[in-house]
């Protein structure tokens, strides 16, 4: 693989932010390109799970261009800039550490060796000292309770999970949490 084709997006994405390039996305921040990035994973997403290699390649390459798009954005930052070659370096080196049966002399035998090994290793670095610790918050409801679930389970937490699903006569928020929470572990 040549490296041009990469260099080129870092050029046009250049071009695209500096006086003179595209006035939108000149504008652009962080923050107004979050529905973006999770719009265009969400397309990518449905391409794999119907196996349109074409429509995989060209979604792939718009969460490409969001990860450079915010790169640049981040070359930019008054206080705290980073690179493109930043992150790639980042993520490189993250591999590296979380793979020392391939880098290192650290031994396995399955690949669930291999992500209970990449978990510690992922837990210690980020001193992480709880189950819940590194979840994100941000992400839709559903799929953190179920994140959660899975995380206790995992942990081996005792939860107290409702054993049946019963519909509450006043639906306070408490309630209809209450609720949603009993339905995703049934489900789960």
């Amino acid at each position: 693989m040549t490296n041009s084709h990469l260099q080129r997006l870092v050029a046009v994405m250049d071009q695209l932010r500096s006086p003179g390039g595209c006035l939108w996305d000149a504008e652009q921040t962080h923050e107004s390109l979050i529905k973006f990035l999770l719009e265009e994973s969400y397309e990518y997403i449905e391409a794999v799970e119907t196996n349109d290699r074409e429509a995989m390649q060209e979604e792939l390459g718009d969460v490409l261009l969001q990860v450079y798009f915010h790169a640049r954005m981040a070359e930019e930052h008054p206080t705290h800039p980073f690179s493109i070659e930043d992150v790639a370096q980042t993520v490189a080196d993250k591999l590296i550490r979380r793979h020392p049966h391939v880098f290192a002399d650290v031994k396995v035998s399955s690949s669930d060796e291999v992500l209970e090994n990449w978990e510690a290793l992922k837990a210690l670095e980020k001193g992480r000292t709880s189950a819940v610790d590194g979840v994100p918050i941000a992400q839709p409801a559903l799929t953190l309770v179920t994140k959660l679930l899975y995380r206790a389970e995992k942990n081996r937490l005792a939860l107290e999970l409702p054993t049946e699903i019963t519909t509450p006569i006043a639906p306070t928020e408490e309630a209809v949490g209450d609720v949603l929470l009993a339905t995703i572990a049934w489900a789960t």
